[in-house]
């Protein structure tokens, strides 16, 4: 995909954070957008403040929602005939020790991060394999290659996503089907705030680290053209980011990184 301009594009999770700064981002470049979250006002508000509001469409969803899925996909490509590039990127995270965490906090990580994300997937695959084109870009973590304290089960999500998305390039590329795995670092959003506790209720307060983060916009911009030049895999944040790097040589490091940092 050499432009996006004026691509149909379904955001999942379009309601802040992440993807509120992608639909304007996209506006910029007068995409057609299917924005989708479980809070149809506030996605209202994310399309009034798009300067073109008559491209955009909105689509109320519960990623968690499995069975409604399907008919979820066909009201999206609906909308505008078509679609062209899936931005899964509802989720949420977690703050709390493994001996603290309630299972039921595991099963919900594991609905909304990745079967979540695995069931609008397929709503919209038969589409794109149909057309023989399509671009699927999900948005994992640094988390979805090494892990923390207290996200063991938002690094197990993430992780998750990375084993399902790799085979689905693999069995789709000749379809015509690209897969972008995005990584962030730490984002200035409320992903910290929203963050589930041991007992599933959230932590409602921020951390240093994601309040200094890149700032949304900036994240955003750079997730368009990463799906642009088809990357497989983008890694996006400031220093942080070199842990990637450092997890593949020198894992021990790492390890030992992490724990003196001790970043909650």
């Amino acid at each position: 995909m050499k432009s996006i301009n004026g691509k149909v594009i379904w955001i999942t999770g379009a309601s802040s954070g992440i993807g509120e700064a992608l639909a304007y981002e996209l506006d910029k470049k007068n995409c057609k957008l299917i924005l989708s979250s479980r809070k149809e006002e506030l996605l209202q508000q994310v399309k009034n403040n798009c300067s073109h509001p008559k491209n955009v469409r909105i689509l109320p969803l519960d990623v968690t929602n499995f069975e409604a899925m399907p008919q979820k996909g066909r009201e999206a490509i609906s909308f505008f005939g078509h679609v062209d590039v899936l931005i899964n990127n509802a989720g949420i995270s977690q703050r709390s020790l493994i001996m603290e965490t309630d299972f039921e906090v595991y099963q919900k990580l594991m609905d909304v991060d990745y079967l979540g994300t695995v069931a609008v997937t397929k709503a919209i695959l038969p589409h794109f394999v149909e057309r023989k084109s399509g671009h699927i870009a999900t948005v994992s973590s640094l988390m979805g290659m090494f892990s923390s304290p207290y996200r063991s089960g938002y690094c197990g999500a993430k992780h998750a996503l990375h084993g399902f998305f790799d085979s689905l390039r693999m069995e789709h590329e000749k379809d015509g089907i690209a897969v972008t795995m995005v990584l962030p670092g730490f984002i200035a959003t409320d992903v910290a705030k929203n963050a589930l506790k041991g007992d599933g209720s959230a932590q409602n307060k921020d951390d240093d680290a994601t309040k200094n983060g890149m700032p949304v916009s900036e994240l955003a911009q750079k997730l368009i053209k990463a799906i642009e030049k088809k990357k497989m895999e983008s890694y996006i944040g400031r220093k942080e980011i070199l842990a990637i790097y450092i997890k593949r040589f020198f894992p021990k490091l790492l390890h030992k990184i992490i724990l003196k940092s001790q970043v909650r």
